[in-house]
């Protein structure tokens, strides 16, 4: 597998949930200095073999200098790399993000009533370079670059030995994390490159101890699509959340080598659930991860442009091209190519033995459709679809509760909130990382079928996950989908320690 890829440690926890694991590089930071990559936020888009990584992260810690070590299959040159603005990043994480939902049933008497649906909310939108000759005799470490771009001072290396790399960077007064040159090993010995991107924090705000740096966007060519996740174990504090957000015209990805499933989607939840949303998400996660081990989640697939319901602003074309669109040269709904927002989430810790590898794969539909005449929901994930609507959606119910004088009343009538409500949008479950954990019972608030006017309040079965099918469904000689790893990629992904 070639060099494994870059990914700057982020994702997609992108502010809902947890964070990506182990950032896909490490920190290092001045004598002594212990950082952790404390909410990172990546988005990866790609098209052909060309990948375009957007990352996002706070970190918290002494102001001195620090760097961000990240593998990279090539040599990137500065005009491969710029800095972005913040908000893009919210909005990718906030339209991925698993979402609560309302509905109630219509007055039984009426006899106008609206079309039954969700009245859904769409939103429009210092150290010295000098001596390089040196480096490369006495550390076997090679500058291959060197540039400046916002409040990051990009050094970009390649190195014949592990040891001479942690050497090198010792030697330039920072810190590597204990155990790095082991996981540096396999690395350097692919040829991969290495991406330091110093930081000044002379250059950035602090604000209590916290550093928001600017954003950083740069891309690659690469046939290979995979995220480096182990040399992030060097800063990992215990077991972490991945979340990988990806960009690409028309196609939905999921893990190559890893088991793959879909979370429970379409719960009808009790409403309780509405104070404690990011708390009953992450307790969901937790089952899901104990009924398939070690398995990549797909939360959200759906094009990028629209959602039913909306949590959020949907990405337009100004957003597409700030996350890549402007390189990898498929613009705006051209041609029919629609991007197809891929949110996976996956939990793992310093047993993790392999990178991750992403395969293209064929559409799927879950998580939509409004309420049946008794208020049940479709669980289903249809696999195979025409295209890609799938979301993590949880519904509370509200049956009528008022007087029913008519001779036959007509039930299971279901939409937006009666006149004089205040009007419900979906809610996105962010943060969750940092939600409680233990002290939920998840099967208490997942309530069973109701029965039209007696909501049922007793608790169902728990949902078992959906396993996606093994293989690629697409076409494996041809185009973005070709074999298993034929995508070349680097993927961002973020990171947070989550509380324990």
């Amino acid at each position: 597998m070639r060099a494994r890829l870059i990914a700057l440690g982020v994702a997609a926890y992108l502010g809902s949930a947890a964070p990506a694991h182990a950032f896909c590089g490490f920190y290092v930071g001045g004598a002594g200095a212990k950082l952790f990559n404390n909410a990172t936020e990546v988005v990866l888009m790609r098209h052909g073999t060309t990948t375009v990584l957007s990352m996002q992260n706070n970190y918290q810690g002494p102001p001195e200098r620090f760097a961000m070590v990240v593998p990279v299959p090539v040599v990137v040159k500065e005009k491969q790399v710029k800095t972005l603005p913040r908000d893009v990043f919210e909005k990718v994480d906030t339209l991925g993000a698993p979402r609560l939902v309302e509905y109630w049933e219509f007055d039984p008497c009426s006899p106008g009533y609206e079309e039954p649906g969700m009245p859904s909310v769409m939103f429009d939108e210092e150290t010295s370079d000098s001596a390089s000759d040196a480096d490369e005799s006495t550390y076997k470490v090679k500058i291959e670059a060197k540039f400046s771009v916002g409040e990051y001072d990009v050094v970009v290396l390649s190195a014949q030995e592990s040891t001479g790399l942690e050497r090198w960077l010792t030697a330039n007064k920072y810190a590597i994390p204990a155990g790095a040159e082991p996981l540096l090993r396999p690395y350097v010995e692919q040829g991969t490159k290495f991406f330091v991107a110093k930081v000044d924090p002379k250059k950035v705000k602090f604000v209590n101890g916290m550093a928001t740096l600017s954003p950083l966007r740069f891309y690659y060519d690469s046939p290979d699509f995979t995220l480096p996740i182990r040399l992030g174990l060097a800063n990992s504090s215990g077991t972490q959340d991945l979340i990988v957000n990806i960009l690409a015209p028309n196609q939905r990805y999921e893990a190559a080598n890893y088991p793959n499933v879909t979370i429970p989607t379409n719960l009808a939840v009790k409403d309780e659930v509405r104070t404690r949303f990011p708390e009953f998400y992450a307790a969901l996660f937790d089952h899901t991860l104990k009924e398939v081990p070690n398995a990549v989640v797909t939360e959200y697939s759906w094009d990028s442009s629209s959602c039913d319901p909306c949590p959020g602003p949907t990405l337009d074309a100004n957003d597409l091209a700030t996350l890549g669109a402007d390189v990898i040269g498929s613009t705006y709904k051209d041609a029919g190519q629609w991007y197809t927002l891929t949110r996976l989430h996956a939990r793992y810790g310093k047993d993790v033995k392999d990178d991750l590898v992403f395969r293209a794969v064929d559409p799927i539909m879950g998580g939509r459709g409004m309420p049946g005449p008794d208020g049940a929901l479709s669980t289903v994930v249809e696999q195979h679809a025409g295209s890609n609507n799938f979301q993590g959606r949880y519904v509370i119910l509200h049956p009528w509760t008022g007087a029913i004088a008519c001779e036959r009343p007509a039930r299971g009538r279901w939409g937006g909130p009666p006149r004089g409500h205040e009007q419900s949008i979906a809610v996105p479950a962010t943060n969750t990382a940092f939600a409680p954990r233990g002290k939920l019972e998840l099967a208490a608030m997942v309530t069973a079928t109701p029965q039209i006017g007696t909501l049922n309040s007793s608790a169902s079965p728990l949902p078992i996950p959906v396993r996606q099918p093994k293989g690629c469904g697409c076409d494996a000689g041809s185009g973005p989908a070709s074999a298993a790893g034929a995508l070349g990629v680097g993927l961002l992904l973020m990171r947070r320690r989550r509380r324990r």
